[in-house]
């Protein structure tokens, strides 16, 4: 491991602490590799129809997710840091280059992946908020219930032959 593990914030910070039996770098790949993360980022029935990465500090991120309905929720943000198959960590507060932008509800996410000593990963996903309403109304829209989701699907995505 070659960063520090991010240490909560229990009133602003959401956290999805796993233990998954695929290799880090299986998951590396699928958050990294844009045709891999539209076939499991979005809880079904949900889907990714759009994904843009420039796998840089300061390169976009972003996702297009799709309702059942047919509405479409654009999102997007800007890295800012990239340890290849440990650690990801993107802003929706920034755009691209790190420039400013306004959104509902901006947040820091953080991916952190340790491998197991059965070679499986430690996932832990975070999502940090500006303050404790954010985060509590963040963990009422399903975040724990919705990457949980997600990353059964990549999990399955990646196990495939």
């Amino acid at each position: 491991m070659t960063f520090t593990p991010h240490t909560l914030d229990r009133d602003r910070d959401i956290e999805l602490d796993r233990e998954v039996d695929v290799p880090p770098e299986l998951v590396w790949k699928a958050w990294t590799t844009p045709e891999l993360l539209k076939q499991w980022f979005a809880p079904k029935p949900y889907e990714t129809p759009e994904c843009e990465i420039d796998l840089r500090p300061g390169g976009i991120f972003r996702t297009v997710m799709r309702s059942p309905e047919g509405d479409d929720f654009d999102g997007a943000g800007c890295y800012l840091e990239v340890i290849p198959n440990e650690r990801l960590v993107w802003t929706a507060a920034l755009g691209p280059g790190y420039r400013p932008r306004a959104g509902d509800m901006p947040f820091t996410a953080i991916l952190e992946l340790q491998r197991t000593g059965s070679g499986g990963t430690h996932y832990r996903a975070i999502a940090m908020h500006q303050n404790p309403e954010e985060s509590k109304q963040h963990a009422e829209m399903g975040f724990i219930e919705g990457w949980g989701a997600a990353l059964d699907q990549l999990v399955a995505l990646v196990k495939r032959p």
